[in-house]
């Protein structure tokens, strides 16, 4: 979602006549868009402000922003006050304050050329267009979209709902226009992106729900080239059959699930306010496979959660153990501010007693995931190449696994590759080249 944020403001500030710079040296404008889902990104955050307010020191006409979760949707009242160095504050997705400020330290003539410069611009786009930035234009295969904004869950942990606040959806043609912005840029793969993606539309009466968007997003992608659909990430109580079977139907739509669980302890779920126990979710695996055969699964684990007993984490190591997921996304419990959790409840796991649990995992799944993918040997698959990497192609298979491949005799940047696996271990995969020469028309392949 940062990501997604960061690529709207830098278009933004293009569009202005802005270009981007190498370093901080060179650069007017410098942007920290932040993360504070875990303290030690928040921690990372605020680093990063202190060094450009030593910068700003020395070149204090530079222009220094904050984006992102950091700032919140609230008035950061007590940031302003803690970074008085910063001249903007941004909430997340939202660029028009840094538009606002740099405008108001134009001249009258700057901004009316900035005005004729937008008016021409308007004429050589088309309607809708989100430009990515100039320094990831005809660089980009894959990018996100985000579809829903916020989120109104609230589990006990997490932050985001304080900070991005409530779901705020995306409409159709705003969400078409952009993927078909990406499109006429050359991005070959999508990702749908919401805090839980499957409400997409929940807040908007008679509106149209994930599975009937990722209807008409295949219909545009099969019109503009666009090779594949993802999406994340997924709450196990909105994981309806009805977008289960789209995912099976829909041939652009990968065979890749991202479905959080964050613990296999029926006690720390409820403690989370999850909605959900173990035994469903196991339900909810079972359903996934048996709807999509060969399908991946993603997951999303909190270890060290306030309470969390030796024994209530041993249940979730049985239960990855049990159900062997493609991906287990690790973390450490972080106290968030405001939060149930950091109010009601006491972080009494000791870090290095977390350290240790995320470790035991970390092996485990290591073993896991290796297994996992050593059914692909000797198997062809068809790999969306992203980069030259330090010589080899590096690209992703359907169900979201890096593949490396040699061939120095063709550009496959944006191509899918044929690819033999020769070669598997729990973090990527190698092979060879199955085809000569990609094709230039994708389409070409499904029409026969």
């Amino acid at each position: 979602m940062n990501t997604a944020d960061s690529q709207l403001l830098a278009s933004e500030l293009e569009r202005m006549g802005y270009s981007a710079a190498s370093d901080p040296d060179q650069a007017d404008i410098l942007v920290v868009n932040t993360c504070v889902v875990r303290q030690a990104a928040e921690d990372k955050a605020l680093g990063r402000l202190g060094l450009l307010n030593e910068l700003k020191k020395e070149q204090p006409d530079k222009v220094i922003g904050v984006m992102g979760c950091l700032v919140g949707v609230r008035d950061p009242l007590a940031l302003r006050k803690k970074l008085p160095y910063v001249d903007v504050f941004m909430s997340p997705s939202e660029p028009k304050a840094m538009v606002d400020f740099l405008r108001s330290r134009m001249s009258e003539a700057e901004v009316l050329e900035l005005e004729a410069r937008e008016r021409e611009q308007r004429d050589l786009i088309q309607d809708g267009d989100l430009i990515l930035p100039t320094h990831e234009q005809n660089n980009l295969i894959s990018a996100h979209v985000p579809v829903v904004y916020g989120c109104s869950h609230a589990c006990t942990f997490c932050i985001i709902p304080y900070r991005r606040g409530v779901e705020r959806s995306r409409s159709v043609g705003e969400i078409v226009a952009h993927v078909r912005s990406l499109a006429r840029q050359g991005v070959k793969e999508i990702t749908l992106l919401g805090q839980i993606v499957d409400r997409y539309g929940k807040d908007i009466p008679d509106g149209p729900d994930l599975a009937d968007l990722l209807r008409i997003v295949h219909d545009v992608a099969d019109e503009t080239g666009i090779e594949r659909i993802r999406f994340l990430t997924s709450h196990p109580n909105w994981m309806t059959d009805k977008l289960l079977d789209t995912v099976a139907e829909l041939p652009r739509v990968m065979p890749h699930i991202e479905v959080a669980v964050q613990s296999g302890d029926d006690e720390v779920l409820e403690r989370m306010k999850r909605g959900y126990t173990v035994e469903q979710y196991r339900r909810l695996i079972e359903k996934i496979r048996a709807r999509i055969p060969g399908v991946a699964i993603h997951t999303d684990i909190i270890v060290g959660f306030c309470g969390e007993t030796e024994a209530q984490f041993q249940n979730t190591v049985d239960m990855l153990a049990d159900l062997k997921l493609d991906k287990v996304h690790l973390s450490r419990y972080s106290a968030r501010p405001n939060t149930v959790s950091e109010r009601r409840m006491v972080d009494d796991v000791p870090e290095d007693e977390k350290r240790r649990r995320h470790e035991l995992i970390d092996d485990q799944q290591a073993r896991i995931i290796a297994e996992i993918n050593s059914r692909f040997l000797g198997q062809t698959v068809p790999v969306l190449v992203e980069e030259d990497y330090k010589g080899r192609w590096r690209g992703r298979s359907p169900h979201d696994k890096i593949v490396f491949f040699d061939d120095p005799t063709v550009d496959w940047r944006g191509k899918v590759a044929d690819v033999e696996i020769t070669w598997t271990g729990p973090w990527s995969m190698q092979g060879r080249l199955r085809a000569a020469q990609p094709l230039d028309d994708p389409l070409i392949l499904i029409a026969r």
